[in-house]
């Protein structure tokens, strides 16, 4: 009993909830959407997380490593890029223009240009974070006649206590 405490992280009461709980999840996902074939969904699903796991986990943790060394200016890139991938994740059929007919056929009103909508929300994005970026470098950077009387009064000290 404490080898699998101390492997898995907490009691086996806590293992046995979350298999329930998932289970009972996983029914109603398949009760909700009337899926027949249970079995296409729990491939799907574990596709999905070995794709991720595997693939995209150590894809993206080796971009961000790589970013790091960039320094922290490269927060100011992160934030509009990974809003605009999921923005494109999430409406890439419409993107695209894949499912336009289907859209304009369910909903009766013509597509909008989803393409121009995407694109423009990403350079706004870019531009408000490049922005942000150019105030606050502006705001951390010392102005130019209070750092000449900085160095000015360091030199004056410096040149008293030397001569004392």
């Amino acid at each position: 009993m404490s080898r699998f405490r101390r492997r898995y992280g907490a009691s086996p009461l806590h293992a046995v909830a979350h298999l329930a709980a998932f289970s009972l999840a996983g029914f109603a996902v398949l009760q909700l959407t009337d899926v027949r074939a249970a079995w296409n969904v729990l491939i799907w699903f574990v596709a999905a997380v070995v794709l991720h796991d595997f693939v995209l986990l150590p894809f993206y943790s080796t971009l961000d490593r790589a970013a790091r060394a960039a320094g922290p200016a490269v927060n100011y890139l992160r934030v509009p890029a990974g809003l605009s991938l999921l923005l494109l994740l999430v409406f890439f059929p419409l993107i695209l223009g894949r499912s336009t007919g289907k859209l304009e056929q369910v909903s009766g009103a013509p597509a909008p240009a989803y393409l121009a909508r995407w694109l423009l929300i990403t350079g706004v994005l870019f531009a408000g974070s490049a922005a942000l970026y150019v105030r606050r470098a502006a705001a951390n950077r010392p102005s130019g006649a209070s750092a000449a009387t900085d160095r000015a009064s360091s030199n004056v000290s410096t040149s008293r206590k030397g001569g004392r």
